[in-house]
């Protein structure tokens, strides 16, 4: 490695405004009032807030330094396993920001609003096609609350059908909403363990599946990055006992254009669209969680939802067996615009591709890290690649170390200790917008400080000593958060 993207350079600090301020101090000139002040002026605005006086350059460079404290994905590689980080075109934003799109009002009538319902209907007819399902919805506004809404389709499922369920099963490699979402539904979440290859297993899932069982969430690929082999297998099993199949949709970006979900026994899934669709994700949302379902479970779908009678598009209320909303409006629109034009300027032979790189990038770190970190299960992965710290055990260094220790390199951490069900975990996602320099640079940074661990580990224990700030005291700021700023 010639070179590694962090440097020790200015890093700046910066008071509240309160302590910057100075009283007379201005950032602009107001015109006087052509209109007499009321009196008197407090009874009707009170005392007013306490505002800081700040200059012009007061506030630019306020708000310049604390930007630069952060780091993004338009910063650098984001290597954040099950979060996929990717860079997001800027065209998608523009899209968004078109001024006829923005300013839509929402309770418009659908008459007025045509061209906002024909994007809203063709973003539900691609992830039709993208899934292999037969139906959607778009208002979820994250993947968590997707998760919800199909586990209020399985109920409302059930009960059509007269039958009373009461647990749901978890495969211990799903996401951590998966039981949440599950629990808040009434349902009681059971755990599956994963066999010895990382992967569900059918004899499992057969002695687990009963008729009180309302089905089974998979995610896949699961959150070891791996394929889930047996899920037709398992989805025969589930259906054979009246149960449906959910599939958490959020790593999609690995099978996108490749795996036909339907055709894998999947009855309700969602997407993130804040994921595989590069729309923004992270910082507390907005996101996106459309809902596809089989034909079956179409009429459970929420209201309203939008339908095109020969050339008109409009948004249809009329259906009794809907779960009803579960977003104001129509969804986070948009977030919806940003994933529409991202799969317009793909287009299908691309999107496949972006799926391709996203595996190839992965399996490229696993191959070149492997021989220095514990690779738990040596098989071809799919979008993400998960190791341990089981090899650093002898040198006292641990994950967490390793990842303090590349912040000082100028790169965000990868995730850490998830899955739980590896120990010590190191989950690195490249995603498929890197390139293979960029991805070396990581690979080379990451094998410097292996080489550091054995021959200096305080320089591990220590880090990060170049960031804005020093190692937290992370017991410390769990039990007893500082909450006040």
């Amino acid at each position: 490695m010639k070179t590694a993207p962090g440097a020790s350079g200015l890093i700046m600090n910066e008071p509240l405004l309160w302590e910057k301020g100075k009283k007379g101090r201005k950032g602009m000139s107001i015109p006087a009032a052509d209109v007499p002040l009321a009196t008197p002026e407090a009874a009707l605005a009170g005392a007013g807030p306490d505002f800081p006086d700040l200059s012009e350059i007061d506030v630019i460079r306020h708000y310049t330094r604390l930007s630069q404290w952060n780091f993004g994905v338009d910063t650098g590689l984001y290597p954040l396993g099950s979060c996929t980080m990717k860079y997001n075109p800027k065209t998608n934003e523009k899209q968004a920001a078109t001024p006829a799109i923005a300013a839509a009002h929402p309770m418009l009538d659908d008459e007025y609003v045509q061209g906002t319902l024909r994007i809203m209907y063709e973003l539900q007819q691609y992830l039709i096609n993208i899934t292999g399902m037969a139906a959607a919805t778009l208002q979820p506004s994250a993947g968590a609350q997707g998760e919800l809404t199909g586990m209020l389709i399985f109920d409302a499922y059930h009960k059509s059908k007269g039958s009373k369920r009461n647990k749901i099963l978890i495969p211990d490699t799903a996401h951590g909403t998966n039981p949440a979402s599950a629990a808040l539904c009434g349902y009681k979440p059971v755990p599956v363990a994963s066999n010895a290859e990382g992967m569900l297993d059918v004899e499992t899932v057969k002695a687990l599946m009963d008729e009180e069982t309302a089905g089974i969430m998979v995610t896949n690929p699961n959150t070891l990055g791996l394929f889930e082999e047996n899920i037709r297998a398992v989805a025969e099993i589930v259906h054979a006992k009246g149960g449906l199949v959910y599939g958490d949709g959020a790593n999609m970006n690995a099978i996108m254009g490749i795996v036909d979900l339907s055709k894998c026994g999947v009855d309700v899934m969602h997407l993130n669209l804040h994921k595989t669709f590069s729309t923004p994700h992270g910082g507390g949302g907005p996101g996106a969680g459309p809902v596809c379902v089989v034909e079956k479970l179409a009429r459970f779908l929420p209201i309203p939802h939008v339908k095109k009678d020969g050339d008109t598009y409009r948004l249809d209320w009329d259906n009794p067996d809907s779960i009803g909303r579960v977003h104001g409006y129509h969804g986070n629109y948009g977030v919806l615009v940003k994933a529409y034009s991202y799969i317009l300027s793909m287009g299908a032979a691309n999107l496949k591709k972006a799926s391709q790189l996203a595996v190839l990038n992965a399996n490229y770190i696993k191959e070149r890290l492997k021989g220095a970190l514990h690779l738990p299960y040596d098989r071809p992965c799919m979008h993400e690649c998960v190791f341990s710290d089981e090899k650093q055990h002898e040198l006292k260094v641990a994950t967490l170390d390793i990842a303090k220790r590349l912040i000082d390199y100028g790169y965000h951490p990868p995730t850490v200790y998830f899955p739980l069900v590896v120990h010590g975990a190191i989950m690195i996602e490249p995603t498929e917008t890197e390139c293979k320099e960029d991805i070396d640079q990581f690979i080379d940074t990451i094998l410097l400080i292996l080489q550091e661990a054995k021959e200096n580990p305080q320089l591990l224990y220590d880090a990060p000593v170049m960031a804005k700030r020093k190692r937290l005291d992370e017991t410390l700021a769990a039990r007893k958060p500082c909450l006040c700023g």
